[in-house]
């Protein structure tokens, strides 16, 4: 794959520069609104806002993986990448027995009552549905149930990633999913039934215009949303007595830091590689010894072995040989947050920013919809505008929602090293 890598690379750059573009990692930049190297800073700047957490949650993980593993996870450097749960170590979550805060345990199991209440697949859906017509949005079009695929078919073998639909850029809304009555499918749903949502909104601007505002809302609509299945909503829609009491949090916010803040510089190295390698900066004689400095810069990961030029790992992500730009997915996980943390304020949500469900609020689906109305009409900044009143994308609401896990790590780390340099 290195190869032909290397080739898909050359011509890639030669249609760019065709273009009047540098390259094509400028081509891929110059569609913020704004000239690529000033995108560039602008991502560096959201970085060195988020680091100090995720410092904060490395240095912990890696205290609790010494104590698992010994010397074989350094005390000071990186963590052996094979060790976090996960191929590429961008999600931490399925360690999270090895390192969840003592009593961690929610206090109740999602994935319990769903099974208990025997909702099947559309139940679910019509569940997250009402998230958004509470908000004030209209509920989905008769053909959404009868053209999504909710379950695992018997007869034919698909693809059962999660994905929104929009088939012909006005109302035929889809999603496909295989649904089980499990706790990640409930929160997924929320966040699928966003796609759909936000492409409904803009169906009626010209067709050049239904599309978001940058690659990054997109996927920031759902999640948001889904930021608002918490104790609190589910007291709201009958599936709780009440929510748990404080003491729950820490083990909450584990568990949504080991997903959202873990992934933060993965979500950023994947380009940083390629527009350097579409930039000449990073050669084929050095694509796997760059890839793994920036690991090391960005992540504090390393190989379980060394990794020579014989190995070409940015391949093994599938967005690196598929073209696909992975930015996106670290400005939905900044966006995400700053989106929730404006939204709760306009629901009036008096609990603490990670309790905050916008359920059932007028004036939050409002303000929502007057951004997702915008569609691609404006400049990103006009739409950000709309929803939060600042032009600028905002880390410090990742800081405010984790406030409460970034004092109990530091008080688990204090006297360890932090860092790996």
């Amino acid at each position: 794959m290195k190869k032909d890598y290397s080739r898909f690379v050359e011509l890639s750059n030669k249609g760019a520069k065709e273009m009047g573009y540098a390259d094509s990692g400028a081509l891929w930049r110059a569609k913020y609104d704004m000239p690529p190297d000033e995108f560039t800073k602008e991502l560096d700047r959201l970085w060195d806002q988020v680091r100090p957490l995720y410092l904060s949650l490395h240095a912990y993980v890696r205290m609790k993986l010494h104590e698992k593993y010994g010397d074989v996870v350094p005390a000071n450097g990186p963590i052996p990448a094979h060790l976090l749960g996960n191929i590429w170590a961008q999600d931490w979550s399925n360690i999270y027995p090895l390192v969840k805060p003592a009593n961690a345990d929610a206090g109740y199991s999602l994935t319990d009552i769903l099974k208990n209440r025997k909702m099947d697949a559309k139940d679910m859906v019509r569940t997250g549905e009402r998230f958004y017509t509470s908000l004030g949005f209209m509920p989905l079009p008769r053909t959404f149930w009868e053209r999504s695929l909710f379950t695992r078919p018997r007869d034919r073998e698909v693809v059962c990633h999660a994905s929104a639909w929009d088939v012909d850029n006005v109302d035929d809304l889809r999603i496909k999913m295989c649904i089980e009555p499990k706790a990640e499918d409930f929160t997924t749903i929320h966040h699928e039934l966003g796609h759909n949502f936000y492409q409904r909104a803009y169906n009626q601007l010209p067709f050049l215009f239904r599309d978001c505002a940058n690659d990054g809302f997109h996927e920031a609509i759902g999640d948001t949303i889904a930021l608002s299945v918490t104790p609190e909503y589910l007291v709201k829609i009958g599936f709780l007595d009440k929510a748990p009491d404080a003491s729950r949090d820490l083990g909450l916010l584990m568990s949504r830091a080991l997903e959202k803040v873990a992934f933060l510089p993965f979500g950023l190295l994947i380009d940083q590689w390629r527009w350097k390698v579409f930039s000449g900066e990073i050669t084929p004689a050095n694509y796997n010894k760059a890839w793994w400095d920036l690991r090391l810069k960005y992540q504090g990961v390393g190989p379980v072995t060394a990794r020579g030029e014989d190995f070409f790992d940015p391949g093994a992500k599938y967005h690196v040989p598929a073209n696909v730009p992975y930015t996106r997915y670290f400005l939905a996980d900044i966006l995400q947050f700053q989106f929730h943390r404006e939204l709760s304020k306009i629901a009036g949500c008096k609990t603490p920013l990670h309790r905050c469900s916008i359920y059932d609020s007028k004036d939050a689906g409002m303000r929502l919809n007057a951004m997702l109305s915008l569609g691609l009409s404006h400049p990103w900044q006009d739409a950000l505008e709309t929803m939060t009143g600042s032009r600028q994308m905002d880390a410090t609401a990742i800081i405010d929602y984790f406030a409460p896990l970034k004092t109990w790590l530091d008080e688990q780390v204090k006297g360890k090293p932090v860092g790996w340099e």
